[in-house]
């Protein structure tokens, strides 16, 4: 098996994206990988098994930027942050979303990978417990007392995925209004609360 040959997991992640930006998924390779960082396919594959790891490490790693952004944020304002939370997630919600390409080839890659469906059912649950851990930060004003924060994390999570679903399958999907729209509502909940 090849060594790294002074390469990090990062810089091989990286070039996987520029292929991905430049080429699309379907073109994405180990040995594409490999050209984009000027190394040999030993050295991605010492890292990366498989195509498929490759991607859940991108998946991975945007998650976990997203997720410590909201998380480590300190919010002096409940509007302020749930508009923050929304703008990220606006952010991948587009008919050529980077990220939820590469999420849902993972997802059906996985009906037929157990492990791959552990992975990603354990990054699902990493992603709840990260909304929750925000929804229980910004007080109690923002739920109502029979909803718990793990299970509005739930809710927020498939929510908005369903919609970057929607704008993938539709170029024409009106994401900027129907995320002005859920701003309104969350931040109207607020208000309501707030009296």
């Amino acid at each position: 098996m090849a060594k790294p040959n002074g390469i990090s997991k990062q810089e091989l992640i990286a070039s996987a994206m520029r292929c991905i930006a430049e080429n699309g998924i379907g073109k994405l390779s180990l040995k594409a990988v490999a050209e984009g960082a000027g190394v040999t396919q030993g050295t991605v594959y010492y890292h990366f098994k498989s195509k498929e790891q490759l991607l859940f490490q991108i998946v991975k790693e945007i998650c976990e930027t997203s997720w410590n952004e909201l998380v480590n944020t300190e919010h002096s304002d409940l509007k302020q942050a749930v508009a923050q939370a929304l703008h990220s997630a606006r952010s991948r919600c587009d008919y050529e979303s980077f990220y939820h390409q590469v999420l849902l080839s993972l997802v059906v890659t996985s009906f037929h990978h157990p492990t791959m469906r552990e992975q990603l059912g354990t990054l699902f649950q990493k992603e709840n417990d990260y909304l929750a851990q925000l929804l229980d930060r910004l007080g109690a004003e923002f739920l109502p007392p029979e909803v718990s924060p793990q299970t509005a994390g739930i809710l927020f999570n498939a929510l908005i995925d369903g919609l970057a679903l929607q704008a993938l399958l539709n170029r024409n999907f009106p994401a900027d209004l129907v995320y002005s729209e859920l701003e309104s509502l969350l931040t109207k909940r607020i208000k309501k609360n707030e009296i």
